[in-house]
């Protein structure tokens, strides 16, 4: 089994015509920008606050700092419920969001709420997933690690940043499906808010192995403490990733493509909705953000507006129905 974004999606942007791409939105301007990271710092969501906050002040595309606040807590459950009660109006706020967001809200695990009840904004780009254990493990490849499980699954933990049944577990499920591990929920699998979280947990000793994104690993692959036996990519990654070896590659079927972007509040007004959609889009195009997007693995995903929303829909879709047949739902 295989889990990807459709062709669609990615070719999406292809014909997208983004109005007014570039400019600000006529009679609107945030006073105080804000963008909410639903977990701790350390992860992809933080990541994605705080790199786009830096290069839209950078760029001279928000007047002032973007200030970035950390709530974790229900995989996103926390922040999302936090914008759509108590902050459904504010017109300086904008969310970091990812394919997490949407396995949350596919599975019902937001209570009560939808993803219709926020305004989708913009992707910033797809971040293919990693299998990656401590640098001294004795763990070399994937197929080392699925044997372990296959043999003794509680022999093994598996951390992530997202909850249980979300999108870091629903990865390393999909790559013990594929192996042939019939009963995936023998798998171990420890949830933490947020992906820093559960890396420091994994150099504790605490855990066995860790699934997230390539971005949030980085650092950790940089600094000798982590090492990735496989990106859920279905070839290769260029430049710096290059020496990664694929899941696919090593007899495993697995492929993992987490999205990144941002969600608003429902009750933004038009004129702050554009704003902020044609700010992320006129980053997005910039050589800087794609040389960050290169720096960081990043694969292109150039969605804005109306085709963004229709794409976190496709994805709620998705993955609701790969939750069926791995029984995360019924």
């Amino acid at each position: 089994m295989t889990l990807t974004l459709t062709r669609r999606a990615f070719t999406a942007a292809a014909i997208l015509t983004c109005t007014a791409f570039g400019a600000h939105a006529e009679g609107f301007t945030p006073e105080n920008p804000e963008c909410i990271a639903p977990a701790n710092p350390g992860g992809g969501w933080d990541f994605t606050c705080r790199q786009v906050g830096k290069s839209l002040q950078d760029q001279g595309l928000i007047p002032s700092t973007m200030q970035v606040v950390n709530l974790a807590g229900g995989g996103g459950g926390v922040a999302f419920a936090e914008v759509v009660n108590k902050r459904s109006d504010s017109n300086d706020l904008i969310v970091a969001a990812s394919s997490a967001t949407a396995t949350r809200l596919a599975q019902g695990a937001y209570p009560g709420n939808s993803m219709d009840q926020v305004r989708w904004l913009a992707a910033i780009g797809a971040d293919y997933g990693v299998i990656a254990v401590a640098a001294d493990s004795e763990l070399n490849s994937l197929p080392d690690l699925l044997d372990q499980i296959k043999a003794d699954p509680k022999s093994v933990s598996v951390a992530g940043g997202s909850a249980v049944g979300g999108w870091d577990h629903l990865k390393v499920l999909i790559a013990t499906n594929a192996y042939g591990i019939e009963d995936v929920r023998s798998v171990k699998y420890i949830a933490f808010d947020g992906g820093g979280e559960a890396v420091t947990q994994l150099l504790a000793g605490s855990v066995q192995a860790f699934t997230g994104d390539l971005s949030e690993t980085k650092g950790f692959v940089d600094s000798g403490d982590v090492k990735i036996l496989a990106v859920l990519s279905p070839e290769r990654l260029p430049g710096e990733f290059a020496d990664i070896p694929t899941a696919k590659e090593q007899g495993v079927e697995a492929i993992g493509a987490n999205w990144r972007g941002f969600y608003a509040p429902g009750n933004m007004s038009d004129a702050a909705y554009d704003y902020w959609v044609n700010d992320i889009a006129t980053l997005y195009a910039s050589d800087e953000w794609k040389e960050i997007m290169t720096a960081n693995g990043l694969a292109p995903l150039d969605l804005q507006g109306d085709a963004f929303q229709s794409f976190v829909g496709d994805s709620v879709a998705q993955i609701q129905a790969i939750s069926r047949e791995i029984g995360i739902i019924k």
